[in-house]
């Protein structure tokens, strides 16, 4: 299954499409909320009821010991968005942005792991990278999750159909590219998520940032309302537009993932065959709360 990055120049509702795409995903999924500026998730759609305990922060001290102990930590630190069920699990983001540079020689390790879970334990990765920092036309090492994006199957740059949206986006499209060519998985990694609101329509979109448009999700505000401030399950959620949406969007992103994937497999590493052996074992017993 692919590792999908989604990013923005400025807010777009990266953490709402994040998280209508693990909903919606026909398969077992994880969200790991990796912006820098911190996560949301926990404050919002889950209305506090996860502590600071819980979280990207403290695989910082476990990747400082090793990448077994990394692996451990990353699975007791994941939360069921679905109850018991736990086919839908989130890596909560940070509580404060100070805490980012600590994360700095994590994200590649983390990465790995992501990998692992995608590769091995067949999960739908998604990960909400936030709104992107550039400095000197390269992603800022701080302010970025800049590692986990060049690893990405897919980077999407998450974007509105408005005039503003366009603008702001139009300027990051030809940097990222250049750093997904040089230190990615290639260019062709990059796309767009189009959110529709604004006059502007797919193809008009495409052709704005030379960019192609690899999934729509519709304007629904009631259900991205839930995602973002949590609250009553809106009635009908799961058969919602954007839940709907988002579920055909995550099988285009498998099939153009899988079309990438065939001219770059590498072979897995020592490292990742023995994560994965911890991993699946940890998935199949429900991680932290399942």
């Amino acid at each position: 299954m692919p590792v999908t990055c989604i990013a923005s120049a400025k807010s777009c509702g990266v953490t709402t499409a994040a998280l209508a795409l693990t909903m919606a995903s026909a398969r077992p999924s994880l969200l790991a909320e990796c912006d820098p500026a911190g996560g949301t998730i926990r404050a919002g759609l889950l209305q506090g009821q996860v502590s600071a305990g819980y979280g990207l922060y403290h695989l910082a001290a476990a990747d400082r010991v090793g990448p077994v102990e990394l692996a451990n930590a990353f699975a007791s630190h994941l939360w069921p968005l679905d109850g018991q069920a736990g086919h839908r699990r989130a890596l909560f983001g940070l509580t404060d942005p100070a805490q980012a540079a600590a994360l700095s020689r994590t994200w590649p390790a983390l990465s790995d792991v992501l990998h692992v879970m995608a590769e091995s334990a067949d999960y739908d990765v998604f990960v909400d990278a936030g709104r992107l920092a550039l400095e000197a036309g390269r992603l800022h090492p701080t302010l970025t999750p800049a590692p986990l994006l060049y690893k990405a199957d897919l980077v999407l740059l998450a974007v509105r159909g408005t005039e503003q949206a366009l603008t702001l986006t139009r300027h990051l499209i030809r940097p990222l590219r250049t750093e997904l060519e040089d230190n990615g998985t290639g260019a062709g990694a990059l796309g767009l998520l189009l959110i529709e609101d604004g006059p502007f329509r797919s193809h008009q979109v495409a052709e704005a940032l030379e960019a192609p448009v690899l999934a729509v999700l519709p304007w629904d505000p009631d259900t991205a309302a839930y995602l973002t401030a949590g609250g009553k399950v809106p009635r009908g959620f799961a058969r919602s537009p954007l839940l709907r949406y988002a579920r055909t969007a995550t099988e285009q992103f498998e099939v153009i993932a899988a079309r990438r994937q065939v001219h770059q497999h590498d072979p897995a590493s020592q490292a990742h065959t023995q994560l994965a052996g911890i991993l699946d074992r940890l998935a199949h017993r429900g991680g932290a709360r399942g």
